[in-house]
């Protein structure tokens, strides 16, 4: 594998809002190679501006494994220009084929780093949880992918919308959360917070000790989101979001072309 004609393809189709065929397509790429590619991304957005917020893990759910064909959470880094906030209609003209996937985040208040993080070292560090929307797209054509190709593709990350509503951890059993979902005031699915991994603080755990082989930590004032607890949705022009957690909150979006 390439790395560095990977990392030039990935950019360029963002920024043409073309795809590309699956790099797992083209020959053999390895875990490490993916998350090299992902890296030297991140590192040119930086260089061009851009500051990373906080991260969010992929695939934790068995609904989101199946929907994609793969067995292993991924990971993928938020960029302060990937932040939409709920009070304006996000424009769709600026992604591929998005889909959307709700969540729960959590706002760091001390740093963690693998390897040897615990649930007891998330609790420690988290400031408090919110309820939240991830905008994920694919550069690779059709969504028909596997692993490694959307760990090289920045875990299919694409935006994040995070709700007004916050709670202290101590206040809250994130694994009997009960999400409800509401397509256009329709409502059309549900799910618990026990779908990530049994409880998303095992998420934000396993994030950090996977971030430590790259010599990367999850930091004070990082927003981490945990995973989502059901299937993607495609976005159509004017469709609105809203997820309704139990005992945390509400998160809304609006989209249009």
């Amino acid at each position: 594998m390439n790395i560095e004609k990977a990392v030039h393809a990935l950019i360029e189709v963002e920024k043409s809002k073309e795809t590309i065929e699956a790099f797992t397509s083209q020959g053999e790429i390895t875990k490490d190679q993916a998350y090299q590619i992902q890296l030297a991304i991140i590192d040119y957005k930086k260089e061009k501006g851009a500051k990373v917020v906080g991260k969010k893990i992929g695939l934790t759910s068995k609904a989101m494994q199946d929907m994609l064909g793969v067995s292993t959470p991924d990971y993928g880094h938020l960029l302060d220009n990937m932040i939409y906030s709920e009070d304006t209609a996000i424009s769709l003209d600026q992604f591929i084929q998005p889909k959307v996937e709700f969540e729960i985040g959590f706002v760091l208040k001390e740093q963690l780093k693998g390897p040897g993080v615990t649930i007891e070292d998330v609790i420690k560090a988290t400031d408090y949880v919110v309820p939240a929307i991830e905008i994920i797209d694919s550069r690779i054509r059709d969504w028909k992918f596997k692993f490694e190709d959307t760990v090289a593709d920045n875990g299919s990350s694409a935006g994040a919308i995070i709700g007004r509503d916050s709670i202290p951890l101590s206040e809250i059993n994130l694994s009997e959360v009960k999400m409800s979902l509401y397509k256009n005031d329709e409502f059309i699915d549900s799910a618990y917070g026990s779908a990530v991994m049994g409880n998303p603080l095992e998420a934000v755990a396993w994030l950090a000790n996977e971030l430590g082989v790259y010599d990367i930590s999850l930091n004070a004032g990082e927003i981490i989101l945990a995973g989502a607890l059901s299937k993607a949705i495609p976005i159509e022009d004017g469709d609105q979001f809203k997820a309704e957690f139990e005992n945390l909150g509400t998160v809304s979006a609006t989209f249009i072309k």
